[in-house]
Formats: structure tokens, C-alpha cells, sequence
């Protein structure tokens, strides 16, 4: 059970995102009343969070693994991975109209989503464990945002927030894991037809699949393993790109084809 000082955090950035209104970083109450273990506090507020979201409805469809790219972490200022929720309110489609305010402070990245068709319980996975459980690969775009002002944040103010997590994009071709070599597949995104991220798979904790590893097994020590029918967003494969009104920004990943994400024009805001 949280204390009080930890809900009030966990109500900050709550809040935050039901008024649309970036809050201040929670890591400092997280240091003072975490005990000794700042991580975990800030995983259980992101519990408590999540909770809080499927009491009041919504549907889990999978996770997200943030900072696996060294470009990203470089960004952040953050050393390690994490991992967020994945709900079916956050899902856009091909060809919808995003609107850029569903996302405090929101950029885009290009990854591997993999969707998952056997559980992963065991406490320690296998490369082999994955790829048998994967029933196949998309290319995906997230949309990340950050409940906190500025993105100002460390590694527990972005845990704490979900893995700073907002939508996500997936393409509509599955490719099985079989067809394709992710550790050297290519990425590119781009704005308008200009490069505006590239990267590879080998970004992604040197392969994709080292990632889903990753995840697998810390979902598994935390209680909540994987299971079949699971979305997993792999990590991004370049550096993320602000994103505003009018933008439409297409990645293309060797292998995977493509997928774009469109966000509408606002004419309010005048900055298409």
C-alpha cells in the first residue's frame, strides 16, 4: 500500500492528464518517502494508476518497454529501461486523425510491436521462448508524452508516469518473426518525405527480442507475466521527434513495411 505522500504523486500526474495540464516532477517525494528502494516506489504508483484506470473501465492490451535506445536514454539523461501500460484507449488506426492536445507534450518514435499468441511465465526466457510465443511482428509508431512540465524528468519521474506513454500506431501487415532479420533492419521516419529519425534494430538493447526478454522476465518477477493476445512495443529504434498539428509522419522499418501516423490540422493553434 502506498503511503500518503506517494498517492499524492500518483494523483499529480493523475490529474494531470484529466486536465491536460503538465504537472512538477515527482521524484522528489519519491526520494523522500520511497524507503529504499526509489524504483519500486515509483513502479507502485504506476500501479496504483493503472488500477485506478481499469476500475474505471478501460481495457489493458499490453505493455511498452521505454529507453532502450542509447540515442533516447541520451535524451533523457537515463541509463536503463522501463516499462509502461499499454490500454485500448490508446490505440489510433491508419488513417485517423490524431489530435496532438490527447497528448501532453507528445513525440514520436518508431518501433517493433510484437503481439503475442503463448503465455510467458517462466521466471527466465529464452530467445526461443519469445519468437515461439510471438504470433507475429508490426511496424508501430508510439506517441509518447510526458504528464510532467517540460519533460523534466529522471528515470522514477518517467516510471511513475506510465513510461511516459500516450498512443500508439501499429501497421496492418503481420510479418512473421521468421521473415525477418531485426537486429540489422533499417529504420526510417520521416516528416513531410525528410528523414527525420534513422536507426536500427540493433538500437533496441542490440535486438528487439533482447528487449521482449527483458520485459518478459520483469513482468514475470513482478507477478503480472505476459500473456497470449499481448501487444508488446519493443523500444524505439532512433531518437523521438516532436510532433505538432498538421504533421504526418511515416516509418518505414526494412522488413516490416510501413506505418503512419497523421495528426489533424488545428486551426486554433495555427502551427500546422
Amino acid at each position: 500500500m502506498l503511503n500518503p505522500e506517494l498517492i499524492q504523486a500518483a494523483d499529480r500526474l493523475w490529474l494531470a492528464a484529466e486536465r491536460r495540464e503538465p504537472c512538477l516532477p515527482v521524484r522528489d517525494e519519491i526520494a523522500r518517502f520511497a524507503g529504499a528502494d526509489p524504483i519500486a516506489a515509483a513502479y507502485a504508483i504506476q500501479q496504483y494508476n493503472t488500477e485506478r484506470a481499469l476500475v474505471a473501465g478501460r481495457r489493458l492490451v499490453g505493455r511498452k518497454i521505454g529507453l532502450t535506445s542509447v540515442a533516447v536514454q541520451r535524451q533523457l539523461g537515463v541509463s536503463q529501461p522501463d516499462f509502461g501500460m499499454l490500454f485500448a484507449h490508446m490505440a489510433r488506426q491508419e488513417g485517423e486523425e490524431i489530435d496532438c492536445g490527447d497528448v501532453l507534450q507528445p513525440k514520436a518514435e518508431a518501433e517493433v510491436a510484437l503481439v503475442l499468441e503463448r503465455d510467458l511465465s517462466h521466471a527466465v526466457h529464452t530467445v526461443a521462448d519469445i519468437i515461439q510465443a510471438t504470433a507475429f511482428a508490426l511496424p508501430a509508431i508510439e506517441i509518447v508524452g510526458s504528464r510532467i512540465a517540460n519533460w523534466d524528468i529522471q528515470l522514477t519521474d518517467t516510471i511513475a508516469d506510465n513510461a511516459s506513454s500516450g498512443l500508439f500506431v501499429l501497421g496492418t501487415r503481420p510479418v512473421s518473426l521468421g521473415a525477418l532479420d531485426l537486429a540489422n533492419c533499417g529504420m526510417c521516419m520521416e516528416l513531410a518525405g525528410e528523414p527525420v529519425s534513422v536507426g536500427a534494430g540493433a538500437a533496441c538493447l542490440g535486438h528487439p527480442l533482447n528487449a521482449a526478454i527483458w520485459l518478459a522476465n520483469t513482468m514475470s518477477r513482478v507477478g503480472a507475466p505476459l500473456k497470449a493476445g499481448d501487444i508488446i512495443l519493443t523500444g524505439a529504434l532512433g531518437p523521438m521527434v516532436p510532433v505538432q498539428h498538421g504533421h504526418v509522419l511515416t516509418a518505414h522499418i526494412e522488413g516490416l513495411g510501413s506505418v503512419t501516423a497523421s495528426f489533424h490540422v488545428n486551426s486554433k493553434q495555427g502551427d500546422a
